[in-house]
């Protein structure tokens, strides 16, 4: 449609579809709706209302708040606003909001409730070009320095049409959209600056690849502070579909069955903790039970080899799927709410094994793959057109090379303006308009992409030997139900070792019906788990090459958590930061120079 920025998409849709349900959310104890001219108008009110305490074209506003409605209305009236949007995790502590606002030189904050506000007023002292904090849940200051989102639409109610439509179109394509700071897994964290246009691209490459229609509905929990998060945001204003928004991570699987979305995005983690569940629940039936899910489960990878090879299942075995979608996999599907057509999973690495098992049970997830630099979504295997175990081909508009050391490099659109304040890194990674990822992969004859490993991830052993720690880390998840986040360590040693964290829930259940008694420091310590998880080492140690198989293993005394700072908020392993917490441990395994595995 040929939109130069987000505040045209934006205009275009609420005159488009005003009438069309956009957003809903959870109130109460049902979910609240909102319609394309509803939301028009209370974004008119938000962006009228920033304008009104002096925000000017591309001056930063931060969002420090977990995924919500308000996130997506703050969001679309900061840039309406024609200001850029910073954002920030609710996870983040206060030193480090303090470093994002600072560096991004934020002049207002969205503040999710009290407990982000008491943060931001722990450091107000250093927070000198901040002039307001705007809280969706929590009170006003008596100084005026905190007013709540009621306050900040009322100052934004009387303004005119025409004016809010004039600071729309006062906003340029090349203008900053969007300052993401990266999670930083390894050092401080950069700012990714992006521009009206990378969004307006995503919208735009995701409407032509048709994956998603008007008439879809989409389940949205993921990140909205992270860059996938956000694509999603720019894809439903270009085609307009529904979306129910709800951020909390202990509500998703409830909140599939009541929303029924056709459509969800989700990390890699998600998947994992899903297949755990039932592969564990299924054991834990026994007799029977688990007797029919394992045959139903050969009969479901039977059918999806067929369908890789996109042929369809016919005679005997068509009619031995009938049946397993009758006992099996029809509960699945309904846990999933009963009409998702697929999932996209990015963020991190999808195991092919993964895949394989969800589309046994006839739930297609279509991995993908992108940066934070390349607003997210670069890569995406296409419905008709899949490869399990790869991130598919580019997106329209996104070009692809692969350098002579295997790093995966991209230009388009969706690529950043550059890294704030930060001209030096950005002109290492930037080169010709080529984004330098840092990732490693290759491409097939069919044009399509397999991230191999990071770049700076891959273990080189003592001997020489070059180690992909992602790919076994992923593998192990697949043997054991058990196992949360598990990290592979042996750059510049003689063999590999392994720390393993186990999912608190899952070994809790084992450990009851194994007679392990005690809490979950207790069971970790018991010489049945030790072997449990001993088991599980030495069946992934047979698919590995003698150089990369695990020659030790420790259980780690508690699981790796975003709390705890060992995960990003996209649930990506912080890989330097665990090993230099378990320093020791790691330091332990060579003291002797004996493998035990």
């Amino acid at each position: 449609m040929g939109h130069a920025t987000v505040p045209e998409m934006f205009l275009h849709r609420i005159a488009a579809t005003p009438n069309n349900l956009a957003y809903s959310y959870p109130q109460g104890a049902g979910w609240a709706k909102v319609t394309w001219g509803e939301f028009g108008s209370q974004v008119k009110k938000a962006a009228m209302g920033l304008r009104a305490l002096g925000v000017k074209n591309e001056q930063r506003v931060a969002i420090l708040a977990g995924t919500r409605y308000e996130w997506v209305l703050a969001d679309l009236g900061i840039v309406c606003a024609g200001a850029a949007t910073t954002t920030i995790y609710p996870s983040n502590l206060a030193d480090e909001c303090e470093y994002i606002i600072s560096d991004s030189g934020t002049v207002v904050v969205f503040a999710e409730n009290e407990e982000q506000v008491k943060k931001l007023a722990s450091v107000r002292a250093k927070l000198g070009t901040v002039m307001k904090v705007v809280t969706f849940d929590g009170q006003a200051s008596a100084d005026g320095w905190v007013i709540t989102l009621a306050d900040l639409m009322k100052l934004g109610e009387s303004a005119p049409q025409a004016d809010f439509e004039a600071v729309c179109k006062s906003v340029k394509s090349s203008d900053l959209a969007t300052l993401i700071y990266t999670s930083g897994t390894t050092g401080m964290p950069k700012g990714v600056e992006l521009t009206q246009d990378c969004w307006v691209y995503e919208g735009e490459a995701i409407d032509e690849l048709k994956l998603l229609r008007a008439d879809d509905v989409q389940y949205l929990w993921l990140p909205l502070a992270h860059s996938m998060g956000k694509v999603l945001e720019a894809a439903q204003l270009q085609i307009g579909f529904h979306t129910a928004v709800d951020g909390r991570v202990d509500k998703i699987v409830d909140n599939l069955g009541v929303v029924q979305p056709t459509f969800v995005a989700a990390v890699p983690r998600i998947f994992e903790k899903v297949y755990n569940k039932v592969v564990d629940g299924a054991k834990k039936a026994g007799g029977a039970k688990w007797a029919i899910f394992k045959w139903a489960t050969e009969v479901g990878k039977e059918c999806s080899k067929l369908r890789q090879q996109r042929q369809e299942p016919s005679g005997f075995l068509a009619m031995k799927e009938g049946i397993a979608k009758k006992l099996v996999f029809s509960k699945l599907q309904q846990r999933f709410g009963g009409r998702v057509r697929y999932f996209v999973s990015g963020s991190a690495p999808l195991s092919r094994e993964m895949a394989e098992f969800f589309h046994a049970f006839g739930i297609l997830i279509l991995e993908g793959y992108g940066l934070t630099e390349t607003s997210a979504a670069s890569f995406v295997n296409r419905p008709q057109n899949f490869k399990f175990g790869t991130v598919g081909p580019p997106v329209p508009g996104t070009q692809l090379k692969i350098a002579e050391d295997g790093e995966i490099l991209i230009k388009g659109r969706g690529v950043m303006r550059g890294y704030h304040n930060k001209a030096e890194a950005t002109a290492e990674c930037l080169k010709d308009g080529w984004l330098y990822t840092g990732d490693i992969g290759e491409v097939d004859a069919d044009g399509i992409l397999k991230i191999t490993d990071r770049k700076k991830d891959l273990i080189k052993t003592s001997g020489g030997k070059y180690v992909a720690p992602q790919e076994i880390e992923g593998k192990l998840k697949l043997i054991s139900p058990y196992v949360s986040q598990s990290l592979v360590h042996g750059n510049n040693r003689n063999f590999c070792t392994m720390l393993v964290a186990l999912d608190k829930d899952a070994i809790t259940d084992w450990a009851k019906s194994n007679g392990v008694a005690g809490e979950y420091a207790a069971i970790v310590k018991d010489p049945r788990t030790h072997a449990l998880v001993k088991e599980s080492i030495t069946e992934l140690n047979k698919g590995l090459p003698s150089y990369s198989q695990i020659k030790n293993f420790t259980i780690l005394p508690k699981d790796l958590t975003l709390e705890e700072g060992d995960l990003t908020p996209s649930l990506k392993l912080k890989r330097k930061v665990v090993e230099k917490k378990y320093q020791a441990l790691l330091d332990g395994f060579y003291s002797g120079n004996v493998a035990e595995v």
